[in-house]
């Protein structure tokens, strides 16, 4: 979960090899914007009651115009990050809606401070846990005298009540959205919505913390990112406040070494770091397993009989998120048949689609401006559709953008219905091979070669029924080529060069493509494995190698060579211990053969003829994702002594057949 503000540091990098943007119409200045809001809303602040008595801070415009003969709806955001600015007089220089379209369009917007955090009363509970149906709606109240249940469907559907009887000139509705956290608000708001509540719209949002968002992925600890946001977003609060200080001065210029100096995960608690203040930190750690705690805090059982219409937004390149919009979609799609449920997958990083310009990314550039074009022409759609019975919305079931081509594509499904997976499996020199090639070097005696797959005469494939590497903790494969303070967010696309050099990453690649490949949908890492120790982390990258022709872009600021670039497509880790169970982890049996097979988040992604798959695997990604100590072990208690050298093997043998599928899109 980024810092608030974090989404609006600007990229404008070089493109590569894609059509010019087109020209733009300037755009309004801030100070335009902020007469815009001056001009025509009026702003007031509140305490908005809940139902067990706490009051959350909120901030509503109000259109100058808005009657019951020009009535407008509401539509509000809930953000643990500060619905501010606060003051009669201060107001917004980029709103007051969450996009400039939407403010022209005119609403009642309305921002709250979720309970626990700023200057709403209460206790603030990280991915507050969903309380079951029966227990929540506005027919449920308590008996008098009895402490009433609440969760944030309570607490929006309370405030959203409020609104609808305490501020005039609204017509009736009500629609709710958010980014990243925020995000994870909008979605706790569609079980038993209020019925004015008409549209939402999750982006990015948070969902699953353990399995796949900012906390952990597969049960691997994102370090990188979780350090630095703790540090600022879990402060102590015995009281509302309208502004937290860090826990304590930070000043990073070199992320990976500073990381290896802070050594294993317990020094984090030294005095001059958290020092055991931090809350959220310490259930994060104390909870290492996909444990009650981390079940409670998975908004997607939750999310059945959903009412409103609902847009899941999110970015193919969101280093945090990217888990939380696919699978929000999924767990609303399959778990109400008939709801309205569309999905919206971009070119973007984190909250990208926010931003006033998103044409270029790192070496990319998309030929057009994502963001405006999604906003213009379907967030902006689809609230003023139904919450204000304008225009028309009726897009496909899924927009989403080929990162392999630059084009929107659309399809009646996610995943689209004519995917077929089809297997690459790892093979001796290197070689990434399909099933027909897999059987024609199967066929072969030990001692025949195949001039395709064999580079050395004589090459006995029979005899090479594994690749190895060690894997030292002390030194991690660094996710990023690089000296930087924070997360690279261009690593989402980076070169990976830099990283198939090492001894301790392994790379497999195919033949160039004889004709374009699109991959649409989930991958599947189905891996082989064994270890010298009794746990490990396994990283799979699915990357696109460029032609070794490909021009060098020109001008070339950032001196790019981009023939042979191995441009990252989608990578994920998967610690080991939990291969058949995230509640309850295994040792591996040392040096005996075992299967780890994972999910990868979905691509959309067109490999071009000319170009080579390739899939490189490995065992660290520091400091992204903190060192596994290769003993299985607790890792918040670990000491420097438990961290050891291991020697991971991959097989791929005939009965150990290491492979990652793909889900390939038919003709």
């Amino acid at each position: 979960m980024p810092r608030p503000g974090s989404l609006f540091f600007g990229l404008t990098l070089l493109a590569i090899g894609a059509r010019p943007a087109a020209a733009q119409t300037p755009a309004p200045t801030r100070a335009q914007d902020s007469l815009f809001v001056r001009q025509n809303y009026r702003k007031l602040e509140k305490l908005l009651p809940m139902r067990d008595g706490v009051q959350l801070a909120t901030l509503i415009y109000v259109p100058l115009d808005a009657s019951k003969a020009h009535p407008y709806p509401f539509l509000l955001e809930r953000t643990p990050y500060s619905a501010g600015p606060r003051g009669a007089d201060a107001y917004p220089t980029r709103g007051p809606g969450p996009s400039r379209e939407l403010s022209q369009e005119k609403y009642i917007f309305v921002y709250q401070d979720v309970r626990g955090r700023y200057l709403s009363e209460g206790q603030f509970e990280e991915m507050t846990p969903a309380l079951p149906p029966a227990a929540t709606g506005k027919a449920r109240r308590p008996a008098k005298g009895q402490t009433p249940p609440h969760d944030e469907s309570t607490d929006t559907y309370d405030t959203i009540e409020w609104l609808l009887q305490n501020v005039a000139g609204n017509n009736g509705r009500a629609g709710l959205l958010g980014i990243s956290y925020p995000g994870f608000y909008a979605t706790a708001s569609l079980p038993n919505a209020h019925p004015a509540l008409k549209a939402v719209s999750p982006q990015a949002p948070v969902t699953d913390e353990f399995l796949g968002d900012d906390a952990r992925h597969n049960g691997a600890f994102f370090l990188l990112d979780n350090f630095d946001f703790t540090n600022y977003f879990d402060v102590p609060r015995p009281q509302p406040v309208a502004t937290y200080a860090e826990l304590f001065p930070l000043k990073i210029n070199d992320a990976y070494s500073f990381f290896q100096q802070l050594g294993p995960l317990k020094n984090a608690n030294a005095p001059q770091y958290f020092n055991g203040r931090a809350r959220i930190w310490n259930e994060y750690l104390a909870h290492d397993t996909y444990d009650a705690y981390w079940q409670a805090r998975n908004i997607r059982p939750h999310l059945t009989g959903v009412r409103p219409a609902v847009l899941v937004v999110g970015g193919w390149f969101d280093a945090e998120d990217l888990f939380g919009a696919l699978h929000t979609y999924q767990a609303i799609e399959k778990q109400n048949p008939g709801a309205t449920n569309r999905l919206v997958m971009g070119p973007w990083t984190h909250g990208a689609w926010s931003r006033p310009d998103w044409s270029n990314f790192g070496p990319l550039s998309f030929g057009q401006n994502t963001a405006e074009h999604y906003r213009r022409t379907l967030e902006t759609p689809f609230f003023n559709y139904y919450l204000k019975d304008k225009g028309a919305f009726n897009p496909a079931e899924a927009t989403l953008f080929d990162t392999g081509t630059n084009e929107w594509k659309t399809y009646p499904t996610w995943p689209p219905k004519r995917v077929e997976s089809q297997p690459l499996y790892f093979e001796p020199d290197h070689f990434l091979a399909t099933a027909k090639e897999l059987e024609a070097t199967t066929k072969l005696s030990g001692a025949a070669t195949n001039p395709l797959l064999m580079r050395a005469p004589g090459f006995d494939r029979l005899a090479a029924t594994f690749d190895e590497y060690v894997s030292d903790p002390a030194h991690p494969v660094p996710y990023t080529n690089g000296v930087f303070a924070g997360r690279n967010n261009q690593y989402m696309i980076e070169d990976q060069r830099f990283a198939a050099q090492r001894p301790d990453v392994l790379v497999y690649q195919t033949e160039p493509l004889t004709q374009d490949l699109t991959v649409a949908g989930p991958l599947v890492a189905d891996l082989w494995v064994s270890t010298s120790g009794t746990d490990a982390d396994f990283i799979v990258k699915l990357i696109d190698v460029l032609p070794d022709d490909t021009p060098t872009p020109a001008p070339n600021p950032d001196h790019l060579t981009l023939a042979g670039a191995q441009r990252l497509v989608r990578a994920d880790v998967f610690r080991g211990r939990f291969r058949n169970s995230f509640e309850h982890p295994e040792p591996f049996r040392p040096h005996v053969p075992t299967q780890v097979k994972y999910e990868l988040n979905d691509v959309l992604h067109t490999f071009k003829q000319g170009h080579r798959l390739m899939v490189q695997v490995q065992s660290t990604w520091f400091p992204l994702v903190d060192r596994n100590p290769q003993p299985l072990m607790s890792l918040p208690t670990g000491q420097e002594p438990d961290f050891q050298k291991a020697t991971i093997r991959i097989y791929h043998e005939p009965a150990h057949q290491s492979a990652i599928r793909l889900p390939v899109l038919g003709k």
